[in-house]
Order: C-alpha cells, then structure tokens, then sequence
C-alpha cells in the first residue's frame, strides 16, 4: 500500500456512520461521523480511527414505571467492513496485548474514498479480560476506560505505520486519544534534547476540547497509569501532565498539541477560564448538511439551490424561496413523525398541533424536565394559547442514576397530563430517529445550566430542517440566535444569580413567556409569518452550522500550518495535498 504523507489520521473514541453501526453514544460520536463525511465530500485525504464496539453503546429500553434498562445492542459487523489480516501490539500491565483492525470506505459527493479503522482486541490469542476491550462503547469502570485508551491512542498510531501512514497529522477528538502522543514521542528516541522531540511531536498534533467542566475531563491515578502503560511512562510525561497525583488526559494532549481549539466562542472562553496558560481557538460545531436535511426539503432543495449538498454555503439562497413552500415540506415531514409516533406509541399525536422537540442526552445539567416547573402555567397555554404536544428522547449513562430518575419524571408528568397535553418519551435515541425529530418537530427545545453547553448540534440538525430553535443563550445558539428571526432565546445569555433553584425560576419564566405570548400564539394565528422564521433559520444558521464550513477551518487552522505557521505554509499543504487519488486497495 502506497503511504500517504500528507494524510490527517482523525482519532475518536467514537464515531457514528449510521443507526445500523452503533458504534456511538451522542454527540461527539456524530460530530465525528458528520467531520469524517465532509472531509470526504471536500477531497481531503483523512484516515478515521476508533474502537470497534462490537457490543455497542446500549440499546435502551424503559419499562412501564419509566425506568430506563440497558441491553446488549449486538450488530452484524461483517454486512459494513472488511476484517484486516494485520495484527499490532500494546503492552498493558506488562502483557501482550493483540489488536487487529476492521476497514470501512466512507465515500464523499465526488466518491472521494476515506477508510475508517475499527480497532479490535476480540483475537483467540488474548486473555478473556483483553478480548473484552473493544465490546462496550464507555463500558466498565475507570480501569475499562484506561485500557480502552491504550488500545485506540497507542495501538491506532502502531495500526497506522503497519498498514504504511505517514500522517501529516494527527488530530485527537478530546482526549480519550491522547496516548498517541506518547507513541509518537518514542518513536523519537534518536532525538536527546527534550525540548526539540516535544516539539517535534507537536508539530503533528491538534487537539479538539468538548468538555467545559472539569468532571469531563479523563483523569487516573498516576500509578495506574505508570501500571498500564509501561515504559511509554517518563518522568518527563509525568511531570508535565500528573497534578495531585492524577494523570491528565487533557493536559496530555495539550501539552503536546500545537493547535487547541473549543467547539464555540463561549466554549473557548470557559476553556480558558480553566486553562489559562493556554493559547485555546475556537472552531464552533456543524452538522453534516447532506445527512440531516429530510426527504422533502432535499427535494425542494435541488429545485431551488441546486448546488447545496456540495456548497452548504448556498443555502443562504433559501431566502429567495416562497415561505409557504418551506412549511409544506415541513408539514410533510411532520406527518411521518406523527404516523411513527402513533405506531410506535399509540399516543394519538395530532400534525395539525403544535409540536415541541426535546432529544439529547439525559444528565441533569441539561434540564429536560426544565418544561415542567410549572405545571398550571404549561397547561394554561395548552388550553388558552393553543394546544401543545411534547416529545421526548435520549438516553442516560449506565452508570448515571440522576439522568434516568429525568426520565422517570418525565414519564410520572406524561402519565398525569395525558388527559390534557399529549406528550411521549420515545425510547433508544438514535441517529434515524433523531432526524425524524428535528425533521417534524415544529420548534426544538434546549435547556442547558449555562456554561456547560460546550456546543451542541441537535439545534443545528433542527436548522438543516427549518425548525426553529427557543433555547438558553448557551454554545452554538449565542452565534446562532437572532432573536424573532432565527429562533428565541430563553433567558439573559449571562445570569449573576448563584442559586439554582432561582436560576431555574428564571429561565422557566422566560420559557413559558416565549411560548405564551409570541411563539405559540405566531404558529396558530400568523402560519406564513412563522414558516419565515423557519425559512431564516435554515438560510442563516444551516449555511453557516454545517461540518463542511467547519472542515475547512480546521484544514486551514490546525493542519496546514504549525504552532506559528505563515501563510508560505498553508499554501504548500494546499499544493501537496491529493485532493482526488483515494488510497490504493
């Protein structure tokens, strides 16, 4: 196989290609999925490397209580990549361990052909316990996750060079892969001056945060790591990134990373709040456009802006197109979320109602039950304002008991307002789902504890589909909110008050305000004037909130160019760069 030295080697600990692999859990898993296609769609040549997750994330299942249980969410491997006959090794607790690869072809709009290696540790000649590394997405305990990043840092570098990739470099999305850095700081044992093989490191390294808040941040005990890792563990690392005796994955790839970027400006600010001796950019999130724009609108789509799957950036163009137009496909892609609902639910839901879409996560900063502070309030614009329908989904951690008591509530409060306000919570979130919801929802609901949005994209995804956003000032929706044009916000984007409950007061207030008296009363008595600001949302914030725009920026930002790179050096990665000869099979 010919080596490619101007290749990007983009590491993930997760990466989402479809509902049928569920080789993710959320978001970073489809922020990694849609970079990965518009790399491919732009040309560039980009190697994709995770772990395999043979047993996948979970797949969810809520019992009549509304108690969220998970099952093993087996798939059949072998119907999506070809098994490599190729082995590498890691040493972990001073063992063997043996790591093969699975290759999958993503194809872009110009059939631009971009593998994505799927590692893998289930080989006959590893231990029961080692075997087991690449079967569970997050599985397991914080040793689990310790080996699981050996396995995807170390051994994706060692995959990489057996199967002949120079990559230019190497970009960690957050720091779950980290330990590739050390890998490639060995390799540079000819090197004796400290200082100049750190460099020289950082020179192939970029690093992607999504974490504001401290718990997010992958950290172990140094002797367990010195432990697992063996000799790849230096007293120089150590003193670079060990603090408190923990060892820090962050700091690991910050240290040796001469680009570091957050995934929004307000992101980039709490960063630096966190670490402030650290030159952090920001590149702010997209979404795949091709992916999650609907059916229907796609059709409406080529008619009017022929060119928007390759050039997201023309559906600034959608302005031009008759707002009655944008709701009709709308209402068309509503109704097979009605009729999926009404299958999958019996829940009798209306497509001439007014629809609210809540889908992430379900952890307590995100506030999903934020909706339900006031119950007489909420059914007093169902009964007054216009009737309302609410939908649910999203899945907890495993291990995270406050977020499945959210959606326990959220069952207690569906149950005891059935008789008046239709809601449902949907069970096993996933990638079809998700765009059958931000295709037919009518406005999209987010209600994060500011700061701790680092982005978000499920608004993005509503966007691509016209549906209009009411969410807290928070990540992405701070550059993408133009309040009664694009979407509403909820609350003052900075808030003083200390109290949570009082915080809460607050932004449910502004909430109900929203709905009561503009958007609510806009959807039922003034249709053409509400499938503007669905029209602006798409034509604004989809042109903009898309990963193509955003592949850009990072092939300018964080490859073509060094820790102080000139403009002599972007030119010369834009010359060398093989932007049409896939790899050779």
């Amino acid at each position: 196989m010919q080596p490619y030295d101007d290749m990007i080697a983009y590491f993930s600990m997760e990466i989402a290609i479809n509902d049928s692999m569920p080789t993710y859990s959320g978001g970073l898993g489809v922020l990694a999925g849609d970079t990965l296609k518009s790399f491919a769609d732009l040309g560039m040549d980009v190697v994709g490397v995770t772990l395999l997750s043979e047993k996948g994330y979970f797949y969810q299942e809520i019992d009549d209580s509304g108690w969220q249980h998970e099952k093993e969410n087996n798939w059949p491997i072998n119907d999506f990549m070809k098994k490599l006959d190729i082995e590498v090794e890691v040493q972990i607790e001073n063992r063997t361990v043996y790591i093969t690869a699975w290759e999958y072809f993503l194809t872009g709009i110009n059939k631009k052909r971009n593998k994505i290696l799927f590692l893998d540790t289930n080989i006959q000649k590893n231990s029961e316990e080692d075997r087991k590394l690449t079967s569970f997405l997050y599985g397991g305990d914080l040793d689990y996750r310790l080996k699981q990043e050996i396995v995807l840092g170390v051994g994706g570098v060692r995959m990489l060079r057996k199967l002949g990739h120079k990559p230019k470099k190497f970009h960690m999305n957050e720091g779950h892969a980290a330990f590739l850095t050390l890998e490639l700081y060995k390799e540079l044992t000819e090197i004796i001056n400290i200082d100049e093989r750190i460099e020289r490191v950082r020179e192939k390294c970029s690093f992607t945060t999504h974490t504001p808040v401290p718990a997010g941040h992958d950290a172990f005990r140094k002797d367990a790591v010195k432990h697992k890792i063996g000799d790849l563990f230096t007293p120089e690392i150590a003193n670079m990134v060990c603090q408190d005796n923990k060892f820090s994955m962050t700091v690991l790839a910050m240290t040796f990373a001469a680009y570091i970027n957050a995934v929004s400006k307000k992101h980039q600010e709490v960063s630096k709040t966190m670490f402030p001796n650290v030159n952090i950019d920001y590149i702010t999130n997209g979404v795949h456009s091709v992916t999650w724009t609907n059916k229907y609108l796609a059709q409406l789509l080529d008619k009017h802006v022929p060119d928007w799957r390759r050039n997201p950036f023309d559906l600034r163009n959608v302005l031009k197109i008759p707002p009655e137009e944008i709701m009709q496909v709308h209402n068309l892609a509503k109704k097979d979320l009605m009729d999926y609902i009404n299958t999958y639910a019996n829940a009798g839901f209306d497509k001439d109602i007014f629809t609210i879409g809540f889908a992430r996560r379900s952890t307590g900063y995100k506030r999903a039950d934020l909706l339900f502070r006031d119950l007489e309030r909420l059914k007093k614009i169902n009964s007054q304002v216009g009737k309302l329908q609410i939908i649910y989904a999203g899945k907890a951690h495993p291990r995270d008991e406050e977020g499945k008591e959210i959606i326990k509530h959220i069952y207690d409060i569906l149950r005891d307002l059935k008789s008046e306000i239709s809601i449902v919570f949907l069970e096993n979130y996933a990638m079809s789902l998700a765009k059958l919801l931000t295709s037919g929802c009518d406005l999209w609901l987010n209600t994060p504890i500011r700061p701790l949005e680092a982005s978000g994209t499920s608004g993005m995804k509503a966007a691509h589909n016209g549906v209009p956003s009411l969410s807290i000032l928070d990540g992405w929706w701070i550059e993408g909110c133009i309040e009664n044009f694009t979407g509403w916000s909820i609350g003052p984007e900075n808030v003083s008050e200390k109290d949570r409950q009082r915080i809460d007061e607050i932004d449910s207030n502004s909430l109900y305000e929203k709905l009561e008296k503009i958007i609510v009363p806009m959807y039922y008595t003034n249709n053409n004037g509400y499938a503007k600001i669905m029209r602006n949302a798409l034509a604004i914030n989809g042109s903009y909130f898309n990963t193509n725009r955003m592949a850009k920026q990072y092939l300018v930002r964080a490859y073509a160019r060094k820790q102080h790179g000139a403009l002599s050096e972007i030119v010369s990665f834009f010359n060398n760069v093989k932007w049409d000869k896939a790899p050779d099979e």
